[in-house]
């Protein structure tokens, strides 16, 4: 993480010692934020706030982090000096009982970093605070996006590859990630382009896309791409899904802005319903197949070349079972990027690259 550019601060953290805030949603959902940072900044990471976990450690709740402590307090955790707030609930809000701990953070002199909807700065009590001891308060999705698409000079040579979803909080982030990083371990220039909170918290750079006014979602990320399209490969990362009763008009302006060539789509084993709203079924894998490639080949041809299935909450061989039924069903490559590892979606993606590039 080197910089939170969207917010119109330019925040070096080399120095940053975080203290990660999840008091009672310290899990991998809710608490997807502070896993993620787990995950990828580990260095960066002091201790998870949790009074309701203390003593336990990350790896323990969150199957990452080994054992960076879980405390009670921000008394726990002395050498901090930045306090993050680690979870993406619904809506987004602040959740009232915490407001007293990030008062006692900021009167400690330690900035105060989320990616919440209830920004930070616009609350008088925070700001007032951060202003008399002169510590930042940064809200990763404070954006002045204000360009539209344009469509112009998007170089065809630059694999755009985008995660989609069968539901939100499914793994888009993580397999986009995922996939990224074992690019370049193939030698190969990829960026990670992050369009949410927790992304941007991990890569240091990106927009916030669902907080982006809607005219001007798809021109937000379409400068993300002329930004980044040097690289041979972009993994863009996905945001709810097309068939979400609340986000799915987020998602269809990401794929329109973002203009894919290839997409990888997502999902959790074991899923039956809407993601908050349990009372909706999900729409089958074969349906929302056919519905992203109709709506990204409005803009540019485009197909889905593999499925990233999250299969965390089965066992080894439930998931292989799972695997080989939707193989079979799709006749598409399908892993699990942190249980099989990449490899089976990196090869389809490497073929789609020009040939010397790709050998």
């Amino acid at each position: 993480m080197t910089s939170f550019s969207n917010n119109g601060a330019r925040t070096s953290d080399s120095d940053r010692r975080l203290i990660i805030l999840t008091e009672g949603h310290t899990e991998p959902v809710t608490g997807k934020t502070a896993t993620c940072v787990v995950r990828y900044r580990p260095e960066q990471v002091v201790a998870l706030l949790d009074s309701t976990q203390a003593g336990r450690t990350t790896q323990e709740l969150l199957s990452v982090g080994g054992d960076i402590p879980i405390v009670a307090s921000l008394d726990d955790a002395p050498l901090a000096n930045a306090l993050m707030l680690g979870i993406a609930p619904s809506g987004g809000r602040i959740p009232p009982a915490w407001r007293k701990i990030i008062l006692t953070a900021i009167n400690r002199g330690m900035d105060v970093i989320s990616g919440l909807h209830d920004f930070l700065c616009n609350d008088p009590e925070f700001a007032n605070a951060a202003a008399l001891k002169g510590v930042h308060l940064i809200d990763v999705r404070k954006n002045n996006e204000r360009d539209v698409a344009s469509r112009l000079n998007i170089r065809e040579e630059c694999l755009r590859v985008h995660t989609v979803g069968q539901d939100c909080s499914v793994g888009k982030m993580l397999v986009a990630l995922e996939l990224s990083n074992a690019m370049k371990a193939r030698d190969i220039s990829s960026k990670f382009v992050a369009t949410g909170q927790t992304g941007i918290m991990v890569e240091g750079d990106g927009c916030p896309i669902d907080c982006v006014v809607s005219d001007f979602l798809s021109g937000a990320i379409e400068k993300q791409i002329l930004e980044h399209q040097h690289h041979d490969v972009l993994f863009i990362e996905g945001q709810g899904s097309i068939s979400h009763p609340r986000y799915s008009a987020v998602t269809l302006g990401l794929l329109h802005g973002c203009l894919p060539q290839a997409m990888i789509l997502c999902y959790e084993v074991g899923r039956k319903a809407v993601y908050g709203m349990d009372y909706m079924p999900l729409k089958s894998l074969v349906e929302l197949r056919e519905v992203y490639e109709t709506m990204a080949n409005l803009m540019v041809p485009s197909r889905v070349i593999g499925v990233a299935m999250n299969s965390r909450k089965v066992s080894a061989e439930e998931a292989e079972k799972e695997r080989e039924r939707v193989r079979q069903e799709l006749g598409l490559p399908v892993c699990d990027v942190i249980r099989h590892g990449p490899e089976d979606l990196l090869d389809p993606i490497q073929a789609m690259l020009p040939q010397t590039v790709a050998s």
